[in-house]
């Protein structure tokens, strides 16, 4: 019984500390799945506090999943199509809604191999250094306007990551 109460009492001090973003000086660390159409791939990201709201840094990810495209005439995409790299800032407006101190929302821009996009983000810290994420990523402008192949699709159309991040 006391290991309860003592694991109890651990578990709410470290929920009270929790903060889902400190402001400058910050670095959020995720990864997670991507969720597209024709494949399904692993991202991460990397962010590094600049103030109180603003934050910068890179985001990666590449697709793993693509059995829709066996047995076709396109054949398998290649490393190009299939991975991507962005710069990227956030808006951190987690303190602003102020729903939670361990909630954070943080809309953003990025440019990236594939295009210039924004993303919406979420998490939700459980400790000091450890969460859960979510975030959908879509395309404002693409860096070829034509007819794109279902390759080239990937990484450059509307995308769903989940997973978890780190305050490092």
């Amino acid at each position: 019984m006391k290991f309860f109460i003592t694991f109890i009492a651990i578990i709410s001090f470290q929920l009270s500390i929790a903060q889902a973003y400190h402001g400058a000086g910050d670095i959020k660390f995720q990864v997670g799945a991507n969720f597209q159409n024709n494949g399904t791939g692993i991202m991460s990201t990397l962010d590094f506090g600049l103030g109180e709201n603003i934050s910068v840094g890179l985001a990666s990810s590449y697709i793993l999943g693509i059995d829709s495209f066996r047995n076709t005439e396109e054949g398998i995409p290649g490393f190009k199509d299939r991975f991507d790299i962005q710069g990227r800032f956030n808006a951190n407006l987690g303190n602003v809604i102020n729903i939670d101190e361990n909630f954070d929302v943080y809309p953003g821009l990025h440019v990236g191999l594939k295009n210039f996009g924004g993303h919406l983000g979420v998490r939700y810290y459980l400790t000091h250094g450890f969460g859960f994420f979510s975030e959908l990523n879509f395309p404002i402008s693409k860096y070829d306007p034509g007819h794109l192949t279902r390759a080239e699709k990937l990484n450059n159309q509307i995308s769903v990551n989940l997973g978890v991040s780190f305050c490092i």
